[in-house]
């Protein structure tokens, strides 16, 4: 009864509180476009001429409520609320949904499909990470979830048709209007997945895909007739820089600036870069919702009295911030509690202890604590001079205490093996530089060399100085032995080992080595001080002029806007003043 009447009051403030709200976009952690009411007639008309797109993206297997993630009751309670309160709402995700916890990599994504489920979704894009466990899977998902997954840009090298196992579209009619959403993933799937898992398929533009099939709807050849909107939903990257801050920041990216300029895309919902985006490109909408169910995107389709469309509007929720007030879907939690009781001997296990943190993430450059810990290792295991693994591939931090095997799957969940070869110090030197501060991937991870490298510098051609971590240096012509994972020795993060030699997939899960050293032994937090020295650059100054903005004095200097910002300490990269001085690369 309790949770009854807790439930009820939920969902009187949330109607107050988005009845409460005016039109347009509202940057803020709370965002909706809805316009503010003051009579019961109005506010009936008012959601009546709403249609609302709520989306997620880049879930990761994350079902548990832990620490930020609100897990898969909270979820389905906070989107079914929504629908309660607009009737008129469809439900989609960006993908990379399963791969990423140890329940959900268990179940090979079953409690999510259980959550999809439960919450009604409309339709998928797929993510790159949806080929981790072989194409197959996909409509398999497709069956359990009872829902397609949309895929307007995927197509069969043999026979240069569209996957069989996805859709190009789905046309949904809601309120009278017909909504059409065009699947669409990022082309860097086809680096960012492994090679076996991908070798049959073609990957376009997104932008190409996305007019090829624009093209098809408006021309009415589909057969449920011609769509009113037309709504990319992707697996494409967007960026926005503090986001929340100013409603007129730019979204950035180059797939989704080429996206958005291709004619009659009416918004676009996007993913794979794990940000938080609400704003436009062109002048189309566009939204992102974080990641791991900690947000949630939505796009707005406001009405006219006579149906036609008066405004489109992006905003994101962060339900996060909000997850005391969101009542647990009794369901979905039953269903949660019955995987996790199944599996909680497995996941549950203590592996071990730890003393200090093994730190990694995004925010830090270069080799991370966590980086070399298990870059240490893995040469260890195989006997070799090198460790070097993708940061992308380790996935969560670990916090000093006790360790357990579902961390083990959250830090690494991919199940990547030991990968030996030869390089020569060339090859060597060239595999280091292409992990150092790259801007499509995490930074690469590295145990058994020091460098010294030079930031201002075009990218893969960064390093002044590199040796072993004894100080002995690389000498160009010599051969040396490494170890990375079978992942990227496919050349996948756009690495190349094709000059390597003597190659040999051991077949031993790296997963399995962190395992074995924890039950072995405490672990220390490594310090990596050292490892990696920026070379100070050389500067000189700049007056800003009149008509100036950053990112083109970058390009004047031969640098970024952002390294601008950071070398100047600038917190708002848009804004900067005639007469003032930076600090700019003086070559």
């Amino acid at each position: 009864m309790r949770n009854k009447m807790k439930r009820i009051l939920s969902m009187l403030m949330m109607c107050t509180m988005i009845l409460s709200m005016t039109s347009g976009m509202v940057f803020a952690e709370e965002a909706t476009s809805q316009k503010a009411s003051t009579t019961k007639e109005t506010k009936v008309e008012q959601v009546e001429n709403v249609i609302d797109i709520l989306s997620v993206n880049d879930f990761h297997g994350n079902v548990k409520e832990n620490g930020k993630d609100i897990g898969m009751a909270k979820m389905v309670g906070y989107i079914n609320d929504q629908k309660a309160m607009n009737p008129n709402t469809l439900v989609v995700s960006a993908g990379d949904s399963y791969q990423g916890t140890a329940l959900s990599n268990l179940t090979f994504g079953a409690p999510v499909n259980e959550m999809y489920k439960a919450m009604g979704l409309t339709a998928s894009a797929v993510g790159n990470h949806e080929f981790d466990w072989g194409a197959h899977r996909i409509a398999q998902w497709s069956k359990d979830g009872g829902f397609p997954f949309l895929a307007a840009n995927i197509y069969e090298k043999e026979t240069g048709e569209p996957v069989s196992w996805a859709k190009p579209y789905i046309i949904k009619e809601v309120a009278g209007k017909k909504i059409a959403f065009i699947g669409l993933s990022t082309i860097m799937t086809k680096d960012q997945t492994s090679v076996e898992n991908v070798r049959t398929l073609e990957f376009k533009s997104a932008a190409e895909g996305a007019k090829i099939w624009i093209e098809y709807l408006k021309a009415g050849k589909a057969e449920e007739g011609t769509p009113d909107v037309i709504v990319a939903l992707t697996h494409v990257p967007a960026y926005q820089e503090n986001y929340g801050s100013d409603p007129t920041l730019p979204v950035t990216g180059d797939e989704i600036e080429a996206l958005c300029a291709v004619e009659g895309l009416d918004a676009v919902i996007t993913g794979h870069s794990h940000t938080t985006v609400a704003g436009y490109v062109n002048g189309t909408p566009v939204v992102q919702a974080y990641k791991n169910g900690r947000a949630v995107g939505k796009i707005s389709i406001e009405l006219n009295d006579d149906k036609s469309v008066k405004a489109i509007t992006p905003s994101v929720t962060a339900v996060y911030k909000i997850s005391n007030d969101i009542i647990e879907n009794e369901e979905t939690k039953a269903t949660y509690d019955k995987f996790d009781k199944e599996f909680e001997p497995i996941t549950s296990e203590v592996i071990g202890q730890l003393e200090g943190n093994l730190d990694h993430g995004k925010q830090m450059k270069n080799v991370t604590p966590l980086g070399y810990w298990v870059a240490d290792l893995m040469r260890k295991a195989t006997g070799v001079q090198i460790g070097l693994t993708n940061g992308g591939g380790l996935r969560i931090p670990l916090k000093e205490g006790e360790i357990t095997m579902g961390h083990m799957y959250e830090v690494m969940p991919f199940d990547n093996t030991l990968y030996t070869m030869e390089v020569t110090g060339a090859h060597l030197k060239a595999l280091v530089d292409h992990g150092i501060e790259a801007d499509f991937m995490g930074d690469g991870q590295v145990a058994g060399v020091k460098v010294v490298y030079d930031p201002t510098k075009e990218y893969e051609n960064r390093i002044v100085s590199i040796t072993l971590e004894d100080g002995t240096p690389i000498e160009m012509d010599k051969t040396y032995t490494l170890v990375t994972n079978d992942f990227i020795a496919g050349n996948r993060d756009k690495y190349n080992f094709d000059a390597a030699t003597n190659r040999k997939d051991t077949f031993v899960p790296i997963r399995d080595v962190l395992v074995k050293a924890f039950k072995a032994e405490k672990v220390v937090a490594p310090s990596v001080e050292g490892l990696f020295v920026a070379k100070a650059p050389e500067t000189k100054t700049y007056t800003i002029e009149s008509g100036d903005v950053l990112w083109k004095i970058a390009e004047k200097f031969g640098t970024t806007y952002q390294k601008l910002a950071e070398m100047n300490k600038i917190t708002n990269p848009h804004l900067i003043f005639a007469g003032d001085t930076l600090v700019v690369p003086a070559n």
